[in-house]
């Protein structure tokens, strides 16, 4: 009777991981959105949240994304926390240079002290506009859960590529240039 009680307890606990294993797949969310199917797809959806107002990190007036209608935006999620947002800041100030009046990389502050974001912000020589997304409430609408991730919107206010991740040199370029030619 023992012999046939080990194997038994074993195919009941190993069924027991395998279900467990795929609820977890199954229930996880991978971060993507209808907005990151749209985009992949070739589609150029209207960017959430662009009357949405958060507060300017440097104590101005809000700021919206539709502020900024006419121009490409780069709207990037980042927190000083963050070290993959440390190692991509250089590349969005240089972006934010090389736009110029065509366009701006708009800050959003992802769960982070105002304090230690304007920290940030003056150790990076950062110059582009950042505000607190107070309860994430920007970042939910771009399904924003992990750092950094970032959208560049289009003049007329769609969302033309997305990196959820640290952006590369070449993403970054590739995507203002569809959106500048958009």
């Amino acid at each position: 009777m023992k012999r046939l009680a080990v194997p038994g307890i074993a195919t009941v606990v190993i069924l027991a991981l395998v279900a467990l294993l795929v609820y977890g797949v199954a229930s996880k969310d991978s971060g993507s959105s209808a907005l990151d199917t749209a985009v992949q797809r070739g589609q150029k959806p209207v960017a959430p949240g662009a009357t949405q107002a958060i507060p300017a990190l440097n104590g101005g007036r809000p700021l919206r994304l539709a502020d900024y209608r006419g121009k490409v935006v780069v709207l990037n999620f980042w927190a000083s926390w963050c070290a993959p947002c440390t190692d991509e800041a250089p590349l969005l100030e240089r972006t934010q240079q090389q736009l110029g009046g065509r366009g701006t990389v708009f800050g959003a502050t992802y769960n982070d002290i105002s304090g230690d974001s304007l920290a940030f912000e003056r150790k990076e020589h950062l110059t582009y506009p950042s505000g607190r997304d107070v309860g994430l409430k920007l970042a939910q609408q771009y399904h924003t859960h992990a750092l950094p991730e970032t959208f560049v919107i289009d003049r007329l206010g769609r969302v033309v590529a997305i990196s959820r991740g640290q952006v590369s040199e070449k993403f970054l370029s590739n995507a203002v240039q569809k959106a500048l030619t958009s």
